[in-house]
């Protein structure tokens, strides 16, 4: 009878909330801290428009008066939207840091939990610390983890959150002094409702630099490095088109480590050259040795690539190789001399005819089907399917076909697309027979030197095949 009284008492006993607590408290947001940023403008490279969209903002903090006056209502809050690497914080940072406000720099995975209430909690917290400390800038990067639009199957916890959030801009006087600033890389994933004028006010969309920028963005990284006479920005810049600001960073820190490696007083061209194909193909892999069969194979299918790549002349070769690098056993090394923004058909065609030139290459000489192709396909059908679903560039019609009407017209999208790549592999074929002597003259050079340049390429190839 004893025990069952005691085992009774047990049931009774309240549940402990200690586990629940602790984990609120070590979550970074429960304790955040500002900080007072020293960086500013000029410490952003580029990004001139942008940077004078915020300016406004950052004039507003510093003179609200000349704006009250005019009837001018400060935004409380600005979204940047783009890919990621592209300088999102950084200009974020910089609003704080020109403004002299407190910055609270925090993700949105971080209010996220699977206690309701919780991550609501949070939010008030944040705001209530910046508003103590205004003026104030609030950062929230990765906005779209609590701020994704609202359906029948959401997530209870995420919706209260989400609300909170609203609630808490909408709070804002005109003189809290406190601006929002959130970050995604999914513009399409967001509420309308955190979208709409009076939250997120300014949608400031951030993309990949173009040349000045990626130029700026590079003498910004080299500045404090011994950089050699030999050295050329501006082709550095031109060469890397569609890289990010994260990425320039990694080229020019790798370069210097290659200096380095190289026991060098200074950073070189070739140092940049290097640190540019590790950057884009990945670590050489110097433990993975091909046995001569695959090594015969992977020489024709980077030939191919080459050989087609030079003959539609849609983009300059600057190296082509068989030494493994990351995850691929061989490569071929385009980098664009100029920025592009819009492709013909034509152009597209062209460039699925140089992903599927390494299948083609195999078939002919091999008469085989290998996994070698299996990142050249799948490339080639992402193109296929936008040609058709985006482009309006196939037989279904000028239109952009999605949503409902993609699932409805599947078959006939898949025909489509099928079509165009069995056409543009055909044509393939031809071209590669059409030359195959210099296909066996550059697979040649290939498996007995590993790798070779634009201009052993063309020293190699007969005059008819040079565009």
């Amino acid at each position: 009878m004893k025990m069952l009284d005691n085992f009774l008492k047990k049931l009774n006993k309240p549940v402990p909330v200690f586990a629940q607590t602790k984990m609120e408290k070590e979550n970074p947001t429960d304790d955040a801290a500002s900080t007072k940023p020293k960086t500013t403008f000029e410490d952003v490279a580029g990004l001139e428009e942008i940077k004078e969209e915020l300016f406004e903002i950052v004039d507003f903090m510093k003179s609200p008066d000349k704006y009250k006056k005019m009837g001018a209502k400060i935004p409380k809050g600005v979204l940047f939207y783009g890919p990621p690497g592209t300088g999102k914080t950084l200009l974020a940072s910089a609003v704080a840091g020109e403004t002299n406000s407190s910055f609270f720099n925090v993700t949105g995975s971080e209010f996220v939990e699977k206690y309701v209430g919780v991550g609501a909690k949070r939010v008030r917290t944040l705001f209530e610390k910046a508003r103590k400390e205004a003026p104030s800038i609030i950062f929230i990067d990765e906005i779209d983890a609590i701020g994704a639009k609202r359906h029948l199957e959401s997530n209870n916890e995420k919706d209260q959150t989400l609300n909170q959030l609203l609630v808490e801009m909408d709070g804002f006087t005109k003189d809290s002094n406190v601006i929002i600033v959130g970050a995604t890389n999914r513009l399409d994933l967001l509420d309308e409702a955190l979208l709409r004028p009076g939250r997120f006010d300014r949608h400031i969309h951030i993309g990949s630099p173009n040349y000045h920028t990626r130029y700026e963005i590079l003498k910004v990284h080299t500045n404090n490095k011994p950089i050699d006479s030999s050295v050329d920005l501006e082709v550095l810049a031109k060469k890397t088109h569609g890289f990010n600001g994260a990425h320039l960073s990694n080229i020019a820190n790798e370069a210097a480590i290659f200096a380095v490696r190289d026991k060098s007083d200074v950073i070189t061209s070739v140092h940049f050259d290097k640190a540019l194909e590790r950057v884009i193909a990945g670590l050489e892999s110097k433990s993975s040795v091909l046995i001569e069969k695959e090594k015969k194979i992977v020489s024709y299918h980077e030939a191919g690539h080459a050989l087609v790549s030079n003959l539609v002349g849609l983009c300059p070769i600057q190296k082509i190789s068989i030494v493994p690098r990351g995850q691929a056993l061989g490569y071929v090394l385009q980098l664009p001399d100029e920025d592009r923004y819009i492709y013909t058909k034509d152009e597209l065609i062209g460039k699925m005819k140089i992903l599927l030139a390494g299948k083609a290459s195999e078939e002919i000489i091999f008469n085989h089907k290998s996994t070698g192709a299996k990142d050249d396909l799948k490339k080639v059908t992402d193109i296929a399917n936008q040609m058709v679903c985006e482009y309006g560039m196939s037989n279904l019609g000028f239109m952009t076909i999605d949503g409902n009407v993609k699932s409805f017209m599947s078959e006939k999208i898949q025909k489509e697309a099928n079509d165009i790549v069995q056409t543009c592999y055909k044509e393939t074929l031809e071209l590669l027979k059409n030359n195959i002597n210099d296909l066996h003259v550059v697979s040649k050079h290939l498996f007995d030197k590993e790798t070779m340049t634009h201009e052993e390429l063309k020293s190699l190839i007969t005059k008819e095949c040079v565009n």
